[in-house]
C-alpha cells in the first residue's frame, strides 16, 4: 500500500546500503526517530561489488560476523604482476577488502535488520525526487512510492545514495567527478573454476588499465571474477567486458568455468569530497567519496563514517542545531579517521595508472621477498626504493 500522507522524523536517510543502514542504526540507538528510504524493492540487490571485506573494523561499528552472510574466510591476498610474479599478504595486512568473502545481498540485509531493530522505519521502492527547503536549509525530501507523491520532513537529511548522489547535488554540494576518477567495473559469478579458497587474488597491469582483475573465491568451485578499468582509458563501453573475457580466456582454471551471473557499474576512485555537510544535510559513504581510490572498496570506510554520522545526526536533530557549522562535527571526525589514507592512496593511484608493466613487475618482485610489518603505500615505496630507486622517483612526494 502506497504512502498517502506526509511523514515526519528526526533523521531521514536516503539509501539503504551499508553506509545508510549504519547511519540509521546509530542515529536510532542515540534516540532519534529515523526513517530510511530505498529506491529498490529489495535491499542489497542487485549486488554491485566483489563481496570482499576485512574483519578488523566490524566490532568497532557493532557488526557481529554471521554464517548468514559469510561464504569464505580467507587467509590473505595474492597480488600478481603483469608477468604473474606473485606477492602473498596475510589477511591482517591485506586491506579492507580481504578477510571474509560475503554474500553482499545478505550482508546488506543484515545491516538493515540491525537498523530496523534499533528503531528505524524503512520504506522500500521509495524514490527521493528532490530536497525540501525552508529559509535555505534542507528540511526533508519530496518522495514517490508506487506512483504516489508525498513529503518526508526531517531535521537532518543524510545522503547515502551512492557516488552519483542526487541528495548532494540537490543540496548544492559540489559532487562533480573527473573521468580519471572513475572506474568502469564488470563482474561474473562463475562456477567450475579453480580458485584457491585461501586467497583473494588481484592481477595488475595492462590486463586492466588503471585498475585490476580480481578473483574472490566463494567455495564449492564458485568465484567472483571481475575487473575495474579507468574510464579515461576506455574507447567504448563494451571494452571493459572485452578485457575481462580476454583475461579469463588466458587462464585455463577460469576459461573452463561457466558464467551464472553478471553485474556492472561505475566506481569513484577520487579524493574524498571537499564538503560533506550543508545546512540540514550530510553525505556519507560513496556519496562523500569515501571509496579507497587504490582498491575501489568502500564498505568499511562507509560503515565507520556511518556510525559517526548517525551519532552526530541524532544529537543535532534532538538539539535543533542543524546548521552546516553544527554538522561540521561529523566532517571533522570522519576526516580524522579516514582522510589522510584516502588522499595518500589517491595520489598513489594517480601515479600508478601511468606505470608500464615492467615497473609493476619490479615492484612485485621486491615485495615478494620483503616482510612488511604494516602494509601501506609508504612502506611499499620505502621497500621498493631500496632495490629500484628509479621506480620511486615519481613518488617522492609520498616518501
Amino acid at each position: 500500500m502506497a504512502i498517502s500522507t506526509d511523514l515526519k522524523c528526526d533523521v531521514l536517510v536516503v539509501g539503504a546500503g551499508p553506509s545508510g543502514s549504519m547511519t540509521a542504526k546509530w542515529a536510532a540507538k542515540n534516540g532519534a526517530d529515523v526513517i530510511m528510504i530505498e529506491k529498490r524493492q529489495e535491499i542489497g540487490s542487485p549486488v554491485r561489488c566483489g563481496e570482499g571485506i576485512s574483519k578488523s573494523w566490524l566490532a568497532d561499528v557493532g557488526i557481529t560476523p554471521s554464517s548468514r552472510w559469510i561464504n569464505v574466510e580467507v587467509e590473505g591476498a595474492r597480488i600478481y604482476s603483469p608477468s604473474e610474479k606473485v606477492m602473498e599478504i596475510n589477511e591482517k595486512h591485506a586491506g579492507n577488502e580481504v578477510g571474509y568473502v560475503v554474500e553482499r545481498d545478505a550482508f546488506d540485509k543484515a545491516l538493515a535488520i540491525d537498523a530496523a531493530n534499533a528503531g528505524t522505519t524503512i520504506h522500500l521502492k521509495t524514490h527521493a525526487l528532490d530536497v525540501l527547503r525552508k529559509d535555505g536549509r534542507v528540511t526533508g525530501v519530496k518522495a514517490k512510492q508506487f506512483g504516489q507523491k508525498f513529503e518526508i520532513h526531517a531535521s537532518v537529511v543524510v545522503g547515502a545514495d551512492g557516488f552519483e548522489s542526487q541528495v548532494g547535488r540537490w543540496a548544492g554540494i559540489p559532487t562533480n567527478l573527473q573521468i580519471r576518477d572513475m572506474d568502469s567495473c564488470l563482474q561474473y559469478r562463475m562456477t567450475n573454476v579453480d580458485s584457491d579458497v585461501r586467497y583473494c587474488d588481484f592481477y595488475l597491469g595492462k590486463c586492466a588499465p588503471g585498475g585490476y582483475v580480481w578473483v574472490f573465491p566463494k567455495g564449492d568451485g564458485l568465484a567472483n571474477v571481475g575487473i575495474g578499468v579507468q574510464v579515461s582509458k576506455l574507447h567504448h563501453p563494451a571494452e571493459v567486458r572485452d578485457y575481462l573475457d580476454r583475461w579469463i580466456a588466458q587462464h585455463p582454471g577460469y576459461a573452463k568455468g561457466k558464467k551464472i551471473d553478471m553485474v556492472g557499474g561505475g566506481v569513484s576512485i577520487s579524493p574524498p569530497i571537499k564538503q560533506s555537510v550543508a545546512d540540514g544535510v550530510m553525505l556519507v559513504g560513496d556519496a562523500a567519496r569515501m571509496i579507497d581510490p587504490l582498491t575501489g572498496g568502500g564498505i568499511a570506510n562507509g560503515c565507520i563514517a556511518g556510525k559517526i554520522c548517525g551519532e552526530v545526526a541524532a544529537r543535532a536533530a534532538k538539539s535543533g542545531r542543524t546548521s552546516k557549522a553544527d554538522l561540521m562535527e561529523y566532517d571533522r571526525r570522519w576526516r580524522a579517521v579516514l582522510e589522510e589514507k584516502l588522499l595518500r592512496n589517491w595520489v598513489a593511484k594517480e601515479k600508478l595508472v601511468s606505470l608500464p608493466d615492467e615497473t609493476f613487475d619490479k615492484i612485485i618482485d621486491v615485495l615478494s621477498g620483503v616482510r612488511l610489518e604494516k602494509l601501506s603505500v609508504l612502506n611499499i615505496l620505502k621497500a621498493v626504493r631500496e632495490r629500484y630507486p628509479e621506480v620511486t622517483q615519481e613518488f617522492e612526494n609520498l616518501l
